[in-house]
Parts: C-alpha cells; sequence; structure tokens
C-alpha cells in the first residue's frame, strides 16, 4: 500500500539558498530508493521559511530504509543545522 510521508520544515532566516541545494540532493538521491513514486517541495504562502516536502512511496518499509539509509541521514544531518525548529515528519496511510 502506497504510503505519504509530509516533512515540515522551518529554515533559519538567510538559510533558504543553502536549504534548496540540499533538497535537491535529497531528492536527487530519494528518486533511486527502492520504492520511491515521487515528490515535490511546496513553501508556506503566508511563511516563506516554512517548506512542506510530500513524497509518495509504494511501501511504509521503503519509507522506513529509505529514512534509515546513511546518504539520506548525511543530508538530513546538514539540513537540521539550518532549521529554526526541528523538522516533523507525518506518514499518511490511504484510509
Amino acid at each position: 500500500m502506497a504510503v505519504k510521508i509530509i516533512i515540515d520544515r522551518k529554515v533559519k532566516k538567510g538559510k533558504k539558498e543553502e536549504l534548496s541545494q540540499l533538497l535537491k540532493e535529497l531528492r536527487m538521491k530519494a528518486i533511486s530508493a527502492k520504492g520511491y513514486i515521487s515528490g515535490e517541495t511546496l513553501r508556506a504562502s503566508d511563511d516563506p521559511n516554512n517548506y512542506i516536502v510530500i513524497s509518495t512511496w509504494q511501501s511504509l518499509e521503503d519509507w522506513k530504509n529509505w529514512e534509515k539509509a546513511p546518504e539520506r541521514k548525511s543530508i538530513h544531518n546538514k539540513i537540521e543545522k539550518l532549521m529554526a525548529r526541528p523538522t516533523k515528519v507525518k506518514i499518511l496511510l490511504n484510509a
């Protein structure tokens, strides 16, 4: 069963460009991960420092494997240093 992952990030002021580059790098690596279907990156209209990434995976297991992958963790750790608050992750299943 496909799952959607919602990742909510709030970047520190002045760090948007750095975040954008890291998100692109992360997406390029995710595309080749087992079970990756699609993804998009959005910014909140009322807060341009708030980024939402929505990705779709073939299964929860595929997402969990990607979440634990060393290449993802490395980029994720760089991203976290740019955040104004901890990243929030929600896993959504089809109802």
